[in-house]
């Protein structure tokens, strides 16, 4: 088949990302147009990454003959609505996770894809492609720990961003549909199970500003799945460190701990401070290889005809998991899914 032809949708931070990998790293890509609201980002567009056509309209993006896919790296609140948009106009699609912050748009998206089987939808659960966390998974279906048990996993970001994502919570859905529902992709990934119940504690102990649109800046979720395995969850958004994401399966005979020490790089400083080790900053700097193989993949599946990694039915039920862990929280109750 010929190269994939991109159409790149939203350019802020991780879109500037996600189109540079398209442009320079994925082999079989090539981004036809890119579209922002942002004339600064389209302006980006055609001077740093040379792509020549942009748009201000999504919708005549999805006019372009020659785009054969969309990337959507867009607010989450406009998610299932450009999704379906684009699956109507004959396009394989890739978003950014979630897939939506309610169980009625995921359920209308998945309606919408089943009439178009040939056409790839899938959402952006980059943990699934880094290598280590890959690494982990073919350990647990080798039998290398017996039976996956629980996971413990967090993910933690640097306090300098946290002023930042304020105003983005207002349509993200908040910590878990913003943050947490990696961890929960994860845990269902590792356990083989769907979570059933969620008890969640938290508050805005550092960043009052999420407060006004109801939203936290640190939590832990303790829940149970439906085979009767279990999973803990801890997100923070005021880490000094560095960016902090950590995760461990335990199983009936062994464990397996992945990123315990978040570290930059190999070096091992020596001064004064004493002996300490440098901490990536932020999650694309963790994860970097991960978005880079996860776009990789996103065209190698449409080049081959093939279902792609991550699949909706899996984003549905990262948001159910998402929806009960806000739920808890909020109602400070025990939440059943």
């Amino acid at each position: 088949m010929s190269n994939v032809g991109i159409g790149v949708v939203g350019l802020g931070r991780l879109g500037k990302r996600h189109a540079h990998n398209l442009v320079y790293a994925t082999p079989g890509a090539s981004v036809i147009a890119a579209c922002s609201i942002v004339e600064d980002d389209l302006a980006y567009a055609r001077h740093a990454l040379g792509i020549e056509t942009t748009y201000t309209d999504y919708a005549e993006l999805l006019a372009n003959p020659a785009v054969d896919a969309v990337f959507l790296v867009t607010p989450t609140s406009v998610h299932a609505e450009q999704i379906i948009q684009a699956l109507e106009a004959g396009k394989h699609v890739f978003c950014e996770k979630p897939l939506a912050i309610n169980v009625a748009d995921c359920q209308r998206v998945i309606d919408v894809a089943k009439k178009f089987p040939n056409q790839i939808s899938t959402i952006g659960f980059v943990r699934r492609f880094d290598p280590s966390y890959v690494a982990a998974r073919k350990q647990i279906d080798k039998g290398m720990i017996g039976q996956p048990i629980m996971v413990r996993s967090q993910t933690v970001d640097m306090d300098n961003s946290a002023e930042f994502q304020i105003p983005f919570t207002a349509t993200s859905g908040g910590f878990a549909h913003d943050i947490v529902v990696h961890d929960i992709d994860l845990a269902r990934w590792y356990l083989g199970a769907e979570m059933s119940t969620a008890y969640t504690t938290g508050g805005c102990y550092r960043h009052k500003g999420f407060e006004q649109h109801n939203d936290i800046d640190n939590a832990s979720a303790l829940c149970a799945f439906d085979n009767g395995t279990s999973a803990y969850f801890f997100v923070s958004r005021i880490a000094q460190h560095g960016h902090d994401t950590r995760t461990e399966i335990v199983g009936t005979e062994g464990t397996l701990k992945i990123g315990q020490t978040p570290i930059a790089n190999l070096v091992e400083i020596c001064d004064k401070h004493g002996v300490r080790r440098e901490c990536v900053q932020d999650f694309f700097e963790r994860f970097e290889d991960a978005f880079r193989l996860e776009a990789i993949d996103f065209v190698a599946a449409i080049r081959e005809g093939r279902a792609p990694r991550c699949g909706l039915e899996d984003a549905i039920a990262a948001t159910r998991g998402a929806i009960a862990i806000t739920d808890s929280w909020r109602s400070k109750k025990l939440v059943e899914l």
